[in-house]
């Protein structure tokens, strides 16, 4: 890899047991599902180039991609549709979204860690939530990665399908093409409709 190097991120909160990192990816977004990953790392794991998916650039999440993949114990990746987002709001969609994740590892975690600062229990597996901590612990940077990476794909995807809205581009974030496009075509079943879709008006016309 050609990514610079970043200061060194812990392994591990708890070196005593098996421990999995999670994070979400798109909270922010107008379109498109929220993702969530759940990765579990050797004990002894390194990466250099390893950080907060949004600090890399994407060439970088790619290559990184590649390479949690291959060096996990187990990961996994999962997803909350727009209308589960509708139904339940941003936060606990995205952590429903981080539940789905964990049921489908491979290897049941004894420990986990989540980035931010709201957390739902998790069929009574400890966990700790740091702020900012894709930017702090190994297991979740490369959660952010595996989420981000497999969202933009999905995105990328959806864009073959409604190209007018630059979802290859914007991945779904209320940039103003997306915002001009949402006005000139309406919307799709993939937007969250809770969400201010439109630009707030600033003056009045008469």
């Amino acid at each position: 890899m050609k990514t610079k190097a970043f200061p060194h991120l812990a392994c591990r909160m708890n070196s005593n047991c098996t421990e999995a990192g999670c994070d979400e990816a798109g909270r922010g977004c107008l379109a498109g599902p929220v993702f969530a990953a759940a990765v579990i790392l050797p004990p002894k794991f390194e990466c250099a180039k390893l950080n907060d998916s949004k600090q890399l650039s994407e060439n970088d999440r790619d290559e990184l991609r590649i390479f949690i993949e291959k060096q996990a114990l187990c990961f996994a990746v999962a997803s909350c549709s727009p209308q589960e987002i509708d139904e339940m709001n941003i936060l606990w969609a995205s952590i429903k979204a981080m539940h789905k994740a964990l049921d489908k590892l491979t290897v049941r975690p004894q420990h986990i860690l989540v980035d931010g600062n709201r957390f739902r229990p998790y069929k009574n597996i400890p966990h700790t939530c740091i702020v900012k901590g894709d930017g702090k612990y190994m297991s979740i940077a490369a959660a952010s990665i595996l989420a981000k990476t497999y969202r933009d794909e999905y995105m990328k995807n959806l864009h073959t399908e409604f190209p007018v809205y630059g979802w290859a581009q914007n991945k779904g974030y209320p940039t103003r093409l997306h915002r001009e496009a949402i006005k000139k075509y309406g919307i799709t079943p993939h937007h969250r409709k809770t969400f201010a879709l439109f630009e707030k008006q600033l003056k009045i016309e008469f």
